[in-house]
């Protein structure tokens, strides 16, 4: 049996999503219950030159939907990022949710020759769909979501390898 685009799409950035949105609830609940401001883990970093967390689920979200919409062969939404909260952050993956779940298999399957452009550092990039799919939007939706499941853990959140995989 062969997995189709939307097999390959949908669900997984649901459950990668979700499950960042489970661990984004644990890290606002750490800093209730430890008295820390939010806004310390919300713009913590693994690393000076990397973003913080609030960028890491934007680029998360922006991922997931842009994939989605771009193998559909429909416009990408744009949203400001202006997330600074913990609640705003969960909004924001719970949109996106909803966006890529508004989508049917018949949308999306069959995408595997689409031929998709980005401009990336001024450059037009081409992909296949199932290229775009397979080596650039599925190991973008993973790194970010690893990353905030990282920058809450390295600050103490108390979250494990159960929370990050999510439901499955």
């Amino acid at each position: 049996m062969t997995i189709s685009m939307y097999q390959a799409s949908v669900p997984l950035f649901r459950t990668l999503l979700g499950a960042l949105s489970n661990v984004l609830d644990k890290g606002a609940a750490f800093c209730e219950a430890k008295k820390i401001d939010p806004s310390v883990l919300i713009n913590g970093r693994l690393s000076p030159d990397m973003f913080p967390l609030s960028r890491q689920v934007q680029i998360a979200t922006d991922m997931a939907k842009g994939g989605v919409a771009r193998l559909a062969g429909v416009e990408v939404p744009t949203w400001p990022d202006t997330e600074a909260t913990f609640d705003e952050l969960t909004s924001r993956i719970a949109k996106t949710i909803a966006f890529i779940d508004g989508f049917k298999p018949a949308q999306i399957d069959g995408s595997e020759d689409r031929k998709i452009v980005l401009k990336m550092r001024g450059e037009d990039v081409s992909f296949t769909g199932q290229r775009y799919l397979i080596g650039f939007v599925i190991p973008n939706v993973g790194f970010h979501c690893t990353t905030a499941y990282n920058i809450l853990r390295h600050n103490g959140v108390d979250v494990g390898k159960r929370d990050f995989l999510g439901d499955y």
